[in-house]
């Protein structure tokens, strides 16, 4: 008897499913109604999207075949309706990390040109000023002296851990709790 795929362990495809396919990330971003195939096996029209920019409707008898032929390929995550989608907290949210915003003080023409507009924006789970202690020996801060401008989320930093396609342990460091933003 072969060995179940990761497709299979997890269920059906739906909208908001992530995917590796042939060494891409694949993105299910909509799932139509429903139909039986001929054979009378489910099928619906997919709207997914590739990490190369590219975009295909396609069914999901097409997706599911492409999972199979790989067994690299796999589920990266299920999109779950958590915290960030609601207006509460629950006992289980943990506040650690920071997302920062800096302005830089480097004589670069660009940099002055641009100094009211051009800023850093970075994540710590540390302290910010840890984190740009020596901002002149680094060129992610264009090697010269920061100042901080704002500090975002630094209580809704979330600790969220997946496995790598690779069954390695992962955490993300992008990731917090909070409402969603309207407009």
């Amino acid at each position: 008897m072969r060995e179940a795929h990761p497709f299979e362990e997890h269920g059906a495809i739906n909208g908001g499913n992530l995917f590796i396919i042939g060494g891409q990330k694949t993105y299910v971003a909509e799932k139509g109604c429903q139909s039986l195939t001929r054979d009378g096996k489910k099928d619906a029209r997919l709207r997914v999207i590739f990490d190369n920019g590219t975009e295909n409707r396609m069914l999901m008898r097409s997706l599911q075949r492409a999972l199979y032929k790989d067994e690299a390929d796999r589920r990266i995550t299920e999109i779950m309706s958590g915290p960030l989608f609601i207006d509460c907290t629950t006992e289980m949210d943990e506040a650690c990390g920071t997302i920062y915003v800096l302005r830089s003080h480097s004589t670069l023409p660009f940099v002055v040109e641009n100094r009211h507009l051009l800023h850093k924006i970075g994540i710590t789970n540390g302290k910010v000023e840890q984190r740009i202690r020596t901002p002149q020996l680094d060129p992610i801060f264009p090697m010269a002296e920061v100042e901080i401008v704002a500090r975002i989320f630094e209580s809704a930093w979330v600790e969220l851990e997946v496995e790598d396609r690779f069954c390695r342990p992962v955490t993300p460091r992008a990731w917090f709790l909070g409402s969603p933003l309207h407009h």
